[in-house]
């Protein structure tokens, strides 16, 4: 089966010490079964240093998160201490795998990095060429040849040149790409959203106050970069569309895009993108909520 992605993923490099929110901080960090049977015969100090770290599950286990959720093996210059006494292959899957995320049809594997990473948020939005979803290999699968999902692939395709079309004003693209699936632009109003958004988990109190500071200025955000804003829809589409849920999954990509928009008025978009990536996209609760209100709104 063949792996896709933007041609800027080869492009992306942790910047470990030097990211001002690092993925050590303030997040549970699993530990995989396989990765868990390494740690439990790590020998000397350092062994003894992971084992007292890590609450072991059968299914592998999780770090003990220190003082201002830090991960114990994070350390005085934001630098991993098991990257840095075993090596790259020994950390777990998920610190190895972060800010990547893929998504899985029939017919191909889909692989992209998640913009709550500030580095991903900088390569993707500076990015001044056109985005192109590109085959970078195979796996082990065979893939499965789902006519419908050919056609998803069409139409996404469709969407994406219509955003790239730079020809014409940005609001304009947005409208084909709409029209694309036969569908007319969902009108958003940011004041409502930010109060729906009030009422969901939260990671960051800063974001509580962009919400906040949202909801008392509900006008329409403005697109002060359409190359930028160009690039945020896309990564949402590429992300979020999919095809059992066209219409909806859509709005959602557009939903994304106007409040991280409207949030950059505050914080600027690298930061915007960043908190909403991480607030919305990365809980296992807030974006199936948001999606869930906009199927009953009929969006």
């Amino acid at each position: 089966m063949k792996i896709f992605a933007p041609d800027y993923y080869r492009d992306f490099r942790c910047i470990a010490g030097d990211c001002g929110h690092s993925c050590c901080i303030g997040w549970e960090i699993d530990v995989d079964e396989e990765t868990a049977e390494i740690y439990k015969k790590v020998p000397g100090d350092f062994g003894k240093k992971l084992r007292e770290n890590i609450d072991f599950s059968e299914e592998g286990g999780s770090f003990r998160l220190c003082e201002n959720d830090r991960c114990p093996f994070l350390n005085d210059k934001n630098l991993c201490e098991i990257y840095i006494n075993l090596g790259e292959e020994a950390l777990s899957q998920i610190c190895s795998d972060h800010p990547r995320f893929r998504n899985y049809y029939e017919s191909r594997t889909e692989i992209g990095l998640g913009l709550c990473c500030e580095e991903v948020a900088r390569l993707v939005l500076t990015k001044e060429s056109g985005t192109k979803i590109v085959e970078i290999g195979e796996d082990s699968e065979e893939p499965y040849f789902y006519e419908d999902e050919e056609d998803f692939f069409k139409i996404r395709e469709r969407i994406f040149f219509a955003l790239q079309n730079r020809e014409k004003p940005f609001a304009e693209r947005i409208k084909d790409a709409f029209g694309t699936i036969g569908s007319a632009v969902p009108e958003f109003n940011p004041g409502k959203w930010a109060k729906i958004c009030l009422g969901l988990e939260r990671l960051d109190e800063s974001w509580t106050e962009i919400l906040e500071n949202i909801a008392g200025n509900p006008a329409p955000p403005e697109v002060f970069d359409e190359t930028a804003g160009e690039q945020l829809l896309g990564y949402f589409v590429f992300r979020h569309f999919c095809p059992e849920y066209e219409k909806t999954s859509l709005a959602f990509c557009l939903l994304s895009f106007l409040m991280t928009e409207k949030a950059a008025e505050q914080i600027g978009i690298f930061e915007a993108a960043r908190l909403w990536s991480s607030e919305i996209e990365y809980s296992s609760e807030n974006k199936p909520l948001l999606l869930s209100t906009l199927f009953e709104e009929g969006v």
